[in-house]
């Protein structure tokens, strides 16, 4: 099943510099804030000799530093929300690195802003999503893209997507279940000793939740993990992040357990009808199996089919053992009643025949 999730209010950008040794953690801070000016015009002309300067014997095609030290990632998330088995989420997934070929020296600009027509100009990471299904990023109006590079050679590059992504679930405890949905992400083709990801501090982040689209669980958290992943290929940094989600139960109890309740209790009325209306105890009987029975499917269709019990399948067949069991002793009832009450006839027939004196002739009371 496929949930659709709300847009995410505008992507905040309260990046720090902890990412490498390189720069000052303040004077980052301050530079990579939402409010950033843009380029004066007056600087237009410097901009572009930068750029020229940069790119003029840039291979984009070559990570950073190639040949020498580790190229260290950082990742930030803005997660909306997520739901069921494969769910839909809409993500701003951010990465910062450093291209020592991208310095600079400019003492009018110590940050370009730049839009998604630069993206292609430069290395980028090759990020994957390795539970996804089908992922597609936002080009309307423009391709949702940011692009700043800092005249130390960091670099921000922010992109907006929205992925399905796989989420297996263990609904032993449905509708009572929790869940741990992840979303997994690393290289595709550059190993442990090539890129190192890390996460940046509060790296994870949500948009308000009043937005979100979870009608069937409740949103208990998030948290984040680094593995390393081994093929034969190499050794790759794996990045993780789980949604921890706790079913409702408030919908499962209005359509299934106060319903299957109530209908165990009807059965029950038929041990307060006489034992001799037996047309009445036996609709009523069959009347509350079919019920028990249509709420069965309709319990059932809630749930992606699985080959085993669910405690919800516990409970219905609880409920319709009790009710086919009230059927069913209306039988024995019915057979006791009658053959008890035809031994209380005979008994009473056979004591009223020795009890009675025997009626005499006719002929005793006549006349002589």
């Amino acid at each position: 099943m496929t949930y659709s999730t709300s847009i995410p209010p505008p992507f905040p950008h309260p990046y720090s510099s902890d990412l490498l040794e390189y720069g000052d953690d303040d004077e980052d801070q301050h530079d990579t804030t939402v409010n950033q000016m843009l380029v004066p015009r007056s600087h237009q002309e410097d901009a572009t000799l930068i750029l020229n300067n940069l790119l003029k014997e840039y291979d984009k095609t070559l990570r950073p530093d190639i040949g020498g030290r580790i190229v260290l990632l950082k990742s930030l998330k803005l997660l909306p929300s997520t739901e069921s088995s494969e769910y839909q989420i809409d993500i701003i997934f951010a990465q910062t690195w450093v291209d020592t070929r991208l310095r600079y020296n400019s003492s009018s600009m110590r940050i370009l802003t730049l839009n998604s027509n630069m993206v292609g100009l430069i290395w980028l990471p090759d990020t994957i999503f390795r539970n996804s299904k089908t992922a597609d990023s936002h080009w309307i109006t423009t391709p949702n893209q940011l692009l700043r590079i800092w005249n130390n050679g960091k670099i921000l590059y922010t992109l907006r997507m929205t992925i399905n992504a796989e989420c297996q679930l263990q609904l032993h405890n449905f509708p009572m279940d929790e869940h741990s949905c992840p979303l997994v992400f690393s290289s595709y083709g550059y190993p442990r000793d090539e890129i190192v990801y890390k996460w940046r501090r509060n790296s994870v982040e949500t948009s308000d939740q009043k937005y979100w689209r979870l009608y069937q669980f409740d949103f208990m958290g998030l948290r984040n993990t680094t593995d390393v992943l081994t093929t034969t290929a190499g050794d790759y940094v794996l990045m993780t992040v789980y949604f921890d989600l706790s079913r409702r139960m408030g919908y499962f109890t209005i359509q299934t357990y106060i319903p299957c309740i109530l209908t165990v209790v009807l059965s029950w009325v038929s041990f307060w009808i006489k034992s001799d209306a037996t047309p009445a105890r036996t609709a009523l009987g069959i009347t509350t199996v079919l019920t028990m029975t249509t709420l069965s499917t309709v319990a059932r269709n809630s749930l992606p089919r699985v080959s085993y019990v669910t405690a919800m399948d516990l409970f219905v067949t609880v409920c319709f053992l009790f009710v086919f069991a009230a059927l069913c002793g209306h039988s024995p009832i019915c057979t006791y009643c009658k053959h008890f009450w035809w031994r209380h006839t005979s008994t009473n027939s056979a004591s009223a025949a020795v009890i009675s004196p025997p009626a005499r002739p006719l002929h005793y009371f006549l006349p002589v």
